[in-house]
């Protein structure tokens, strides 16, 4: 018997509704629930410091595969959560979830490290928060989609726009009113200057990093200091570009915001057009159609000029009969065809969370949306209950983004048949939804949990 049906299964399995958050109740006394990190690095901190701010979980594990980061978690944790108790520190998550049994566990891994985990995770019996993008190929989105239905677990994906106080507004004055009439264009859109410029020189990796464990499935490159930390997504061996780091998360804005499923059709164009001197090979230009029937979404991004708008360098432009709203991770501004417009700013907690002042590389403006994903995902563990950003939404969105890339790729458009998964009538593109792993690792499929 899992841990999870026995918690549910037993008296001792009530819930109750605590202050700040929500865990399992035994009789008189609350046990905190178990909680592992796989990914200690800029944003899997920034995950789990969040939740320990609305949950009094108890950290027993983290696992990296660089040791002087996961040394530096570990004494971090230990300063934030009550117990005070550094958490097992480990460098394989199989070992992890072996030995330290957690009931809730945050895969904040780089991308091409998601897929593994989260399903090893959901086999142990855990409930899973992985980050976006789900997958670097379509297949691991579903087989993660897969694994987290047969074993019943609870999956948020860190998409968290669902869950940022003054987005959730947006939606529900200007769109779920209906006041901004017909919607038949969204553009989204991202020109921050991200992409890595000049030239790396390869070397040998680190002492303190296992760049073998690190590399896992991906394709072996030689190592340089883009590809640990933070820069890996420079390159498309570990991820899908800024279509998968940053695209995703306006794309699934708009779905959310939108009530929006599958597009039927992904066509993109793009490539390296202007700095072609650098070492990265993820592009740097690049237009995206999401074709949704009566709604269509068109992506747009460079890492090079300006924005047209200084005010929205990242955001969603809705254009509505009605008149247009914009939305980014800042702020919102409604401009109707008639009458005055209206502008709100992203919430900020600096009051009631103080260490977000202080937080090294902390986005404070995006700290208010985490803890509520945090806490609509802490409460469907308890309701099982999907929550806001379940991973069949995660997947929608990105192989979504994954298809534009295939589309640009391949030079043509993309017809995607969602009832069966697969484009229709292109078996070339089919054959590419699968990304070769290297040898001694194995790649899911959907197959393997039926």
């Amino acid at each position: 018997m899992r841990r999870r049906e026995f918690l549910h299964g037993t008296a001792a399995g009530l819930t109750s509704l605590a202050a700040g958050g929500y865990h399992l109740s035994y009789g008189q006394e609350s046990k905190p629930k178990r909680v592992a990190l796989i990914g200690c690095g800029w944003y899997g901190k920034c995950d789990l410091l969040r939740l320990l701010q609305v949950e009094p979980v108890d950290v027993v594990a983290l696992c990296d595969v660089d040791k002087n980061m996961l040394n530096e978690a570990g004494d971090i944790v230990s300063t934030r959560q009550k117990s005070n108790r550094k958490p097992e520190l480990f460098g394989d998550y199989r070992e992890l979830l072996s030995q330290a049994e957690p009931e809730l566990v945050l895969v904040n891994t780089p991308d091409h490290w998601h897929a593994l985990p989260m399903i090893a995770s959901v086999e142990s019996g855990a409930d899973v928060w992985v980050q976006k993008p789900i997958s670097v190929d379509i297949m691991e989105g579903q087989a993660m989609l897969a694994a987290s239905r047969k074993h019943d677990s609870v999956v948020q994906v860190g998409t968290q726009r669902r869950s940022t106080p003054h987005l959730i507004d947006a939606k529900k004055k200007y769109i779920d009113t209906g006041r901004l009439g017909k919607i038949g264009l969204v553009e989204i859109y991202c020109y921050y200057h991200m992409r890595a410029r000049g030239k790396v020189v390869n070397q040998a990796p680190p002492a303190h990093l296992d760049y073998e464990m690190w590399t896992g499935p991906a394709p072996m490159r030689p190592y340089n200091e883009w590809v640990h930390p933070r820069r890996w997504r420079s390159f498309m061996e570990y991820g899908n570009g800024i279509v998968g780091d940053m695209c995703i998360h306006m794309l699934d804005t708009v779905r959310w915001m939108m009530k929006l499923g599958w597009p039927i059709r992904v066509t993109s164009q793009g490539g390296i057009l202007v700095d072609r001197e650098s070492s990265a090979n993820i592009s740097d230009t690049q237009t995206a159609q999401f074709d949704f029937g009566d709604t269509q979404v068109v992506w747009q991004h460079r890492t090079w000029g300006k924005s047209p708008d200084s005010k929205y360098p990242w955001g969603a432009t809705f254009y509505g009969e009605n008149g247009t709203l914009k939305v980014s991770v800042k702020s919102y501004d409604f401009i109707p065809r008639r009458g005055e417009p209206e502008h709100a700013d992203a919430v900020m907690e600096l009051d009631e969370y103080p260490e977000d002042r202080t937080e090294k590389d902390l986005e404070q403006h995006v700290a208010p949306a985490i803890r509520g994903h945090m806490n609509d995902w802490l409460k469907c563990t308890e309701s099982r209950e999907r929550p806001v950003a379940d991973i069949e939404e995660g997947h929608i969105s990105t192989a979504s983004c994954i298809l534009a890339n295939l589309s640009m790729d391949l030079g043509r458009s993309l017809e995607w048949d969602a009832p069966h998964g697969q484009v229709a009538g292109d078996a070339q593109a089919n054959e590419r939804l699968a990304r070769d792993y290297r040898a001694d690792w194995v790649h899911p499929t959907p197959e393997d949990h039926l």
